[in-house]
């Protein structure tokens, strides 16, 4: 019976969390020590309209899927005016589809002033493996994520578009 409960236990572990070994080593060389929220904490947040999120990924990829109420961003950093009159003490989370550019984002926004910026760890990818909602362009319910390319598309459990 323990057995059992244990090996119940871990595989709703790694189902919950969405993350192979591999998921998490690829992502380790890509994270510093910039500040992080799961996507559980993220998850939270949202549900509380606490927080701008802001999406940090290519117009392509936000418009098939972002999470609901998101602003995207450009990732080169152009279009930072938009955030203009937000009060730099504003908790935003920011994420991408692993983390890698929306932490690069964080980083300009913290040089910008902006105190209480966070990470979204594992990005989008994933957010949407751990079957956490995500709406298309049309604010209408998707599965689909887009992929960016086919070597980071692997990484989505299912639903990859490009």
């Amino acid at each position: 019976m323990k057995l059992t409960l244990l090996i119940f236990t871990l595989s709703l572990f790694t189902t919950s969390f969405g993350q192979s070994k591999e998921y998490t080593k690829m992502l380790s060389e890509y994270y510093n020590d910039f500040p992080t929220v799961t996507i559980e904490e993220a998850s939270n947040i949202l549900k509380t309209n606490e927080a701008i999120f802001l999406d940090i990924r290519e117009e392509s990829e936000f418009n098939v899927s972002h999470i609901k109420y998101a602003r995207r961003m450009n990732p080169d950093g152009s279009g930072m005016k938009s955030l203009k009159g937000i009060d730099k003490s504003t908790q935003i989370i920011v994420y991408c589809s692993i983390g890698a550019r929306s932490q690069s984002y964080g980083e300009m926004l913290t040089k910008k002033g902006y105190t209480n910026v966070h990470n979204m760890y594992g990005g989008l990818f994933h957010w949407a493996n751990s079957n956490l909602p995500v709406v298309d362009i049309y604010n209408q319910a998707t599965k689909n994520v887009h992929g960016y390319n086919l070597n980071w598309g692997k990484w989505l459990n299912k639903n990859a578009v490009y």
